[in-house]
């Protein structure tokens, strides 16, 4: 049993490692400075946005869904912390809990028209996409709000570890939304759900309940990731993260967890992260051009959905 499960382990993260090994090795083999400590304690410290948001997603793509509106609700809610704390006089410890909460709420109302009305997560998300960036640009006045050194004991590094406390954040998020995942019925329950709703409802289960959850949890993600981002960069900003909900669904897909629903992991998703910041990180060292970076890294995103599709093709 025991060797069945590591072989299990080894097949499931196994490929990806040696994806991440392998550019790790091109990238020191064309750039001299990559392979250094500061390069990836860097990384580890502007990914906790993402990673967060990709947690988030997976959970979202495991049900079958898929949430366009994240980076739009992680920008309102570091909004929400930029107001309060800047025109407000709020601390950072009273404001927190808002800011979750404002993620949260965004998160709840996708979950409750999308599943309690029928309507495809594609379209109300991209409804709150819309809602929440234009809150957002209300609440600051479309200007960026300094907050100033009151965040940065979050975003920045530690000593000896170098690594900052929203990193370990992230890191603990993704641990804990393993666990959910595929350790928990809550996590058994979304991926019946994402394979086979109707067969579920039928065995008697609410999936309602289930599907609204799962959209407050990716709300309440970006709501957390709103507050990495400002205290990584000290100042909320109305036209933050932007694209941010291509960056994490790509690295969702790229971790393996399907379109379509039914599989994923909230491990393979931060390997998906952690090769698309290692992609753009080693392309930038080695001089590519933006324009070309863009094309590299769709490129990767495209070969991995079609990874999947052959992949559920073969298992058909």
């Amino acid at each position: 049993m025991k060797s069945q499960h590591v072989k299990n382990l080894v097949l499931q993260y196994g490929g990806l490692l040696l994806v991440l090994a392998a550019m790790v090795g091109v990238f020191s083999l064309q750039s001299e400075n990559f392979l250094q400590r500061s390069t990836f304690t860097s990384i580890a410290n502007q990914i906790p946005d993402l990673t967060l948001v990709a947690v988030g997603m997976t959970f979202v793509l495991v049900i079958g869904g898929i949430d366009l509106s994240v980076g739009a609700i992680l920008a309102l809610s570091s909004a929400v912390l930029g107001a309060l704390m800047v025109d407000a006089g709020w601390s950072l410890w009273a404001a927190i809990p808002i800011c979750l909460l404002s993620g949260a709420l965004c998160g709840l109302l996708n979950g409750c028209v999308s599943v309690g009305f029928g309507i495809p997560s594609f379209i109300v998300t991209l409804g709150m996409l819309e809602i929440a960036r234009g809150a957002t640009k209300v609440i600051t006045d479309s200007q960026t709000k300094y907050i100033g050194s009151a965040v940065e004991g979050i975003g920045e590094p530690l000593p000896h570890i170098h690594l900052s406390i929203a990193f370990l954040l992230a890191l603990a998020a993704v641990l804990i939304g393993q666990f959910l995942l595929s350790g928990t019925v809550f996590g058994r329950y979304c991926i019946a759900i994402g394979t086979n709703q109707e067969a579920v409802k039928m065995s008697g289960i609410r999936t309602a309940p289930y599907a609204i959850t799962v959209f407050v949890l990716s709300g309440f993600l970006c709501g957390l990731g709103g507050l990495t981002q400002v205290s990584r960069l000290s100042s909320a900003d109305p036209n933050a993260a932007i694209g941010l909900e291509l960056s994490a669904i790509a690295a969702c897909v790229i971790g393996g967890t399907s379109l379509m629903g039914g599989r994923g992991s909230v491990i393979s998703s931060f390997i998906g992260v952690l090769i698309i910041s290692i992609l753009q990180t080693g392309l930038a060292q080695i001089g590519v051009s933006d324009a070309n970076k863009q094309i590299i890294t769709g490129t990767v995103i495209v070969v991995a959905v079609l990874i999947d599709a052959l992949r559920r093709y073969v298992r058909s």
